[in-house]
């Protein structure tokens, strides 16, 4: 088993494929468009489907917005330098919410950064 995607409901398609393929460098696997059922999908991220977890971005027609509520945390991405990829977000328009440094009671570097639809995103330092 493996996990293949996690999916988030955005009240924007193309604010949403903007943010993931042009501000975090994601590619744009596939869309698909269902008018008879009112959504519509695309999947994005780092590498193809059958290689690794991807995210789903679903917009349900006429829902602008969601209420996140507070079951949800984020999804983590690691990177090789959190504070450069940090300031390349800014550099795109992207928000940054915790700048990089340790987790609380640990050494390892994180940061958070926020989507368009107020999702949490993590990096995680890879380490040397």
């Amino acid at each position: 088993m493996r996990i293949l995607h996690t999916m988030l409901r955005v009240g924007d398609l193309q604010r949403s494929v903007k943010f993931y393929t042009e501000v975090l460098g994601m590619k744009l696997l596939r869309a698909t468009d269902r008018p008879e059922q009112k959504y519509s999908l695309a999947f994005v991220g780092y590498d193809t489907e059958d290689r690794s977890a991807v995210l789903e971005l679903t917009y349900n027609y006429g829902v602008e917005r969601y209420d996140l509520g507070t079951a949800y945390g984020h999804v983590a991405i690691e990177v090789d330098d959190a504070r450069k990829t940090c300031d390349a977000v800014r550099a795109r328009g992207g928000k940054v919410t915790r700048e990089p440094g340790p987790v609380k009671g640990g050494t390892t570097v994180i940061a958070f950064v926020e989507d368009p639809d107020g999702y949490k995103i993590e990096f995680i330092e890879r380490r040397a």
